[in-house]
């Protein structure tokens, strides 16, 4: 099992990600974006806060607890412009 790593949302930005996917399941990445749509949902309207997990490009694992502000079709945005790119995201709590 994989050490997960607390981050900040605003130390995202020193980090560098891979293009490849983290996820090697199809229905897996079907969950993962029902999961960001239903957490940009409850952003908005309820102001909660989601765990998202995700990996670095050298395949490090973080999470970090925020408010998702948008979903876009490769990145999800955090607030102060910080994005994440969807295929490095393991996980939505």
């Amino acid at each position: 099992m994989k050490t997960i790593e607390n981050i900040e949302k605003e130390n995202i930005r020193g980090l560098k990600f891979s293009k490849n996917e983290v996820l090697t399941n199809m229905d897996a990445i079907k969950i993962r974006a029902f999961d960001l749509n239903r957490a940009l949902t409850l952003g908005n309207l309820l102001k909660n806060k989601v765990h998202i997990t995700f990996q670095d490009i050298d395949q490090k694992t973080y999470r970090v607890h925020t408010t998702i502000w948008a979903v876009g079709s490769d990145f999800v945005c955090l607030k102060a412009d910080i994005c994440i790119p969807i295929t490095s995201i393991v996980e939505i709590e």
